[in-house]
């Protein structure tokens, strides 16, 4: 959790942090397991929910007094991701791309902690991908963070080397050795894959994005089962991600994409 010591409005940083750690939850959670693991106290917690209820953010479900998101945050992040300049660019690539290669598409950009999914087209599939919009993505287990080390901040890579991660969604344990030569196969050839690193029997091909300073700023994903995507993913695949990152590249006028 970040310092907050010198930020004078801690009653909007503590509602922000309550709605961070209850976006990922797929069931309602009880004040006290929240206050638990945000490290607030009960009473506390208890009365940024009741606030939250009162806008619209947050139900508590009359039964069980638990509590969930309501879509009224979803419809105000989704109105922001409409209104920018990526995303309208992207998503007729993105559906064009999911057309071409029949697999679900994701456009993520880069966060201080790893690479946040802003949009997602999907595909009708038996295997469906269940990363959604605003599921933060780490940079060491995911394509998308591994394109990100390759062309984003270069101060990146060296901090993920060195860190303690947990193991890997396939049980394998974090490899330092592995991850730099797949970032430097990333700067080499324009796109990563993370096989059954973020999900079990998964697969991901990502490339990279770059804006009109010919900064990364964003990638563009296909995801299927590791049978849809292998390790050593078809040439076709390869090109199709890879030209249409180059492509919105170039529609937000990057003037030297590096692959």
């Amino acid at each position: 959790m970040k310092d907050t010591s010198k930020i004078n409005n801690h009653s909007a940083i503590a509602a922000f942090q309550i709605i961070e750690e209850m976006a990922p939850m797929t069931e309602d959670v009880r004040v006290t397991d929240l206050a638990r693991r945000l490290g607030m106290p009960r009473a506390k917690v208890y009365r940024y929910l009741q606030t939250l209820c009162n806008i619209g953010y947050v139900r508590q479900d009359p039964v069980s007094e638990r509590y969930r998101l309501t879509l009224k945050l979803f419809h105000v992040g989704q109105a922001i991701a409409d209104g920018t300049q990526l995303t309208s660019t992207a998503r007729p690539v993105m559906v064009q791309l999911r057309d071409k290669a029949g697999l679900t598409c994701t456009l993520s950009i880069p966060e201080q902690n790893g690479m946040r999914v802003v949009d997602i087209v999907r595909v009708d599939s038996p295997v469906q991908i269940v990363t959604k919009p605003g599921a933060l993505l780490s940079f060491y287990a995911s394509a998308q963070g591994k394109v990100a080390l390759a062309f984003g901040d270069p101060d990146l890579l060296p901090g993920q080397l060195a860190a303690n991660h947990p193991a890997l969604a396939n049980g394998k344990p974090f490899d330092p050795a592995r991850l730099e030569a797949e970032v430097k196969r990333a700067a080499r050839t324009g796109w990563a894959v993370a096989p059954e690193e973020t999900l079990n029997g998964l697969n991901a091909l990502s490339a990279p994005i770059f804006d009109l300073e010919n900064r990364f700023i964003g990638t563009i994903t296909i995801a299927g089962s590791v049978q849809d995507i292998p390790a050593e993913p078809p040439a076709e695949f390869c090109a199709a991600v890879t030209q249409a990152a180059r492509a919105i590249s170039i529609d937000l006028g990057c003037t030297e994409y590096p692959t």
